[in-house]
């Protein structure tokens, strides 16, 4: 073992997404000024559309310009991996300044899905970087018209490990910005909304290595008692069956855009044996993957009685797993959080209770008309 070279540590590594006019821009230039975020490298689409002028110091050297702060921003030449490769082989040759952390910055309604996949599946940059959560900035005054008006705005909401709402200083309508707050939370279960302001600790450090040393924050994170305490969304398939006062004016609006979205939990008493959720998961994404958008969840391994195996996928992508060393809390079940699109909560319970090898759910036999 000793003979081989040390591996080095993977980096960390951000994906900071939002729409257009969010306010990238200015969290951005804030977030390079905090002491925690020394050492950083910033990969932007282009230098012009962020306004790094009053940081720059040593100017431009082959899409890369040095900041006053420490950090290295640059830009993603023809193709991210192309970019991510050549940083890495400027890192190792001493060339840059090492750097601790790395934040991909992407342009406006970009599906965040793609690059999650480049960095999970590929080989060599898998094992150089390790995924620190995705961040996606929602803009307080158009955030409810860019989601009525692009299905990607949704899908970054529901890929986000935080949320940032911008521009709250502006939204002058207090309640359409709580309907955005709730509306959100009902996309994306359990998501922590930051302020504008959150200092760069709370905003970076969101991935899946983190959560695994924080067990206070993996029942947030999981959101499955959020889940449970909702009523019976399930009967009849309406997860916003919950609207009531005040915001009746906007409960059309809320239902007729994200009612194909739903989230629910399937949960096991039994632990299940590895390569039983392994099947699961591959038939699942085989025969409904343009229709999941996020699962994430515990699974009691037969195999590993002391602690569950921590699993965070977003669409079709799977992290690698994390084996956690111990329960987080005397709830030894399978849990698993889905969130789906056009898809029946029915449909997958049936498939859960199949590879389970118990009968199917009882409330599914009124469902057979579907």
């Amino acid at each position: 073992m000793s003979e081989q070279p040390a591996r080095p540590e993977p980096i960390p590594l951000t994906l900071l997404t939002g729409f257009l006019g969010a306010g990238k821009t200015t969290l951005l230039n804030r977030l390079l000024k905090d002491p925690a975020l020394a050492d950083t490298v910033v990969l932007v689409n282009e230098f012009g559309e962020i306004g790094l002028d009053h940081l720059f110091v040593e100017g431009m050297e082959d899409g890369m310009i040095l900041l006053a702060s420490g950090c290295l921003c640059c830009t993603i030449r023809d193709d991210l991996i192309v970019t991510l490769e050549d940083l890495l082989r400027r890192f190792d040759n001493g060339r840059i300044a090492p750097f601790r952390r790395l934040v991909i910055e992407t342009t406006g309604l970009a599906d965040p899905a793609p690059i999650l996949n480049v960095l999970i599946n590929h080989p060599y940059l898998a094992m150089r970087f390790k995924l620190d959560g995705v961040v996606t900035l929602v803009d307080a005054v158009n955030g409810m018209a860019t989601l009525d008006a692009h299905p990607e705005a949704l899908r970054q909401v529901v890929a986000a490990d935080r949320l940032v709402l911008t521009k709250t200083d502006i939204a002058t309508d207090a309640e359409a910005v709580a309907t955005l707050r709730k509306r959100l939370g009902e996309l994306n279960p359990g998501i922590e909304i930051l302020a504008t302001d959150a200092p760069a600790k709370a905003i970076v450090g969101a991935g899946l290595y983190d959560i695994a040393e924080r067990p206070d924050d993996l029942r947030r994170w999981l959101a499955a008692e959020a889940l449970d305490g909702h009523d019976h969304h399930h009967d009849h398939g309406d997860a916003h069956g919950h609207h009531h006062g005040s915001h009746n004016h906007h409960h059309h609006d809320v239902n007729r855009h994200d009612a194909s979205i739903r989230a629910f939990t399937l949960t096991a008493e039994a632990p299940i044996r590895e390569a039983t959720f392994d099947l699961f998961w591959t038939l699942l994404r085989s025969t409904h993957g343009a229709k999941l958008l996020r699962l994430k969840g515990l699974v009691a391994l037969a195999e590993h009685p002391e602690g569950p195996l921590l699993v965070h996928a977003v669409q079709q992508i799977l992290h690698p797993p994390v084996l956690l060393p111990a329960w987080p809390d005397a709830d030894r079940r399978s849990r698993l959080v889905l969130i789906v699109k056009d898809l029946e909560e029915e449909t997958v319970a049936q498939l859960w209770s199949a590879f389970l090898g118990r009968p199917a759910p009882a409330q599914a036999h009124h469902h057979h008309h579907a």
